[in-house]
């Protein structure tokens, strides 16, 4: 009969198209699966209440499709009832514990001013909804979890002291306090927009030609090398803390900061300056290496991770966000660069980015320009989309030539010795939970603050658990997976578990380096 065969054609076609979606994303999955992460995934599966759901889960992983709705970027902004542009009180690094200020070590190193002079400057996506955000605020509307339960603990920790975390048995978790779905205000950050885009005339392209490089100079042994820089001019006009201004001044200012926020938001654009200043500092982490070669990794936080959407529907939601990228010197010129692309991230040679020359300490600086993906936050070094995992950008980051931010304006830096640090792990990309593990004897001398911020809080460095809430339970309204793809992932951890002391420039164990911008936004 016609109909019966065309109802059996119909399910074949159904039948691949679920195995095709289910398989790929495993296939690509770099991590792969171990037993212990299925048992974790049973579980998982059996928190929803419904037979049928679970059963779709299992075999068409299809879960939660009663919670299926649309998730858009921008949700009740509009209800000024939560004071959406109100900036938040400064929370004061105090009860520094262990970890918190280095004890015993007057001394600081200064930052060499190459550091400075080819530090990156990001264009953040132009209708970014979740801009950086300052960590010492977003774990003021944090709670504890342990272990999948809120811990009923009133002791005040922050910056200074989060190591002390790490004494707990078992998985430990930053958990919001607000449901964001309702999109508090402090996700959004909208009061860390950077307020400048440097002029276009200060565009500098790099040579569609670059010269061949000595691929040995993107690859060291694990052996620290002894520092020989010579002392920085940097000094203290661009540490995190500003000299404080009388309250007056600063009430005139903020109303004056909100009402131009105001108006760039409902113009969608930006007024150019010269300045990229925003009030989220970004954390700098220098990592001395063999044979002259000094790796400066730059860490941009953001309290909220938007997943992308495929087919209408959004996966890989999570709470905090920590992006990096790293530039490799040697003998204190620069190499490489490393991005934090998704699938791994990608390496560069220097000549291939994109660089402005700008006006540093009387000289003209050097700078290479990258690109922040709207919502993931994910960094490229050209503008556009950029498909991954998938074929014909059904999955994409999207970057632009929005405000543009410059992080050496505000930041934490520090100096970080790996080998001295107990959490270290060499050319391993998989992150060390650690947890039921006390904080290390490590932590008072393997991050040192530098000598422009000598009392920037180290405790938050070592926090070994996640700075977001975890994977919510398929009983959660919130949450659904389809083919394997969740809408609320983990938070991740902290810069530390990026493998700072890694040989190569990648993070992952295949690097390539490449020597062209364009055509790296490729699924494959």
């Amino acid at each position: 009969m016609y109909w019966i065969d065309r109802i059996v054609i119909a399910t074949i076609a159904f039948a691949v198209l679920v195995y095709v979606l289910w398989a790929t994303p495993r296939y690509l999955d770099p991590t792969g699966s171990d037993p212990v992460k299925q048992e974790r995934d049973r579980r998982w599966v059996n928190t929803s209440p419904y037979f049928v759901d679970r059963q779709a889960c299992r075999w068409l992983t299809l879960c939660g499709l009663h919670h299926l709705r649309a998730d858009p970027a921008n949700r009740e902004y509009r209800n000024r009832k939560h004071g959406q542009h109100a900036r938040p009180p400064p929370t004061p690094d105090v009860g520094r514990g262990d970890g918190g200020k280095p004890a015993g070590s007057p001394h600081r190193r200064d930052i060499p001013d190459y550091v400075f002079k080819h530090a990156p400057l990001v264009h953040l996506y132009s209708g970014e909804q979740f801009w950086p955000s300052d960590m010492r605020d977003h774990i003021t509307h944090m709670d504890i979890q342990l272990n999948s339960s809120l811990l009923d603990d009133a002791a005040p920790w922050d910056l200074g002291n989060m190591s002390r975390l790490n004494s707990l048995d078992g998985s430990v978790f930053l958990h919001s306090k607000n449901d964001v779905e309702s999109r508090p205000p402090w996700l959004h950050s909208r009061y860390n927009v950077p307020s400048a885009s440097f002029p276009a005339h200060a565009t500098h392209t790099a040579s569609d030609e670059p010269a061949a490089l000595d691929e040995t100079l993107y690859s060291t042994t694990t052996t620290p090398h002894h520092p020989h820089t010579k002392p920085s001019n940097y000094g203290q006009s661009r540490a995190v803390h500003a000299p404080p201004l009388p309250q007056k001044v600063l009430a005139g200012a903020e109303h004056k900061q909100q009402q131009m926020q105001a108006a760039a938001a409902a113009a969608q654009g930006y007024k150019p300056d010269a300045q990229g200043y925003s009030g989220a500092p970004a954390v700098l982490v220098l990592v001395d290496k063999e044979d002259g070669v000094l790796d400066a990794f730059w860490f941009f936080f953001y309290s909220y991770n938007l997943g992308q959407t495929v087919l209408t529907m959004r996966f890989g939601n999570h709470i905090a966000d920590w992006e990096h990228c790293m530039v490799r010197f040697k003998d204190g010129v620069p190499q490489g660069m490393y991005l934090s692309e998704h699938e791994g991230g990608q390496a560069y040679a220097w000549e291939a980015m994109e660089k402005r020359n700008v006006t540093w300490n009387s000289a003209v600086a050097e700078r290479p320009v990258i690109y922040s993906a709207t919502g993931s936050h994910a960094m490229y070094a050209t503008p556009g989309d950029h498909a991954y995992i998938l074929p014909f950008k059904m999955l994409k980051d999207v970057t632009d030539k929005g405000p543009l931010w410059d992080p050496s304006l505000n930041h934490y830096a520090y100096f970080y010795d790996y080998e001295s640090d107990d959490d270290f792990y060499p050319d391993n990309a998989a992150a060390h939970t650690g947890a039921g593990a006390a904080p290390g004897s490590s932590e008072g001398s393997s991050l040192t603050p530098a000598a422009s911020n000598p009392d920037a809080p180290t405790s938050w460095f070592h926090f070994r658990g996640r700075w977001g809430d975890g994977v919510y339970p398929l009983a959660d309204v919130r949450q659904w997976r389809l083919f394997g793809q969740y809408h609320y992932v983990s938070g991740p951890q902290g810069p530390k578990f990026k493998n700072l002391g890694r040989k190569k420039m990648c993070l992952a164990k295949k690097c390539r380096i490449r020597h062209e911008r364009d055509g790296s936004g490729t699924w494959y």
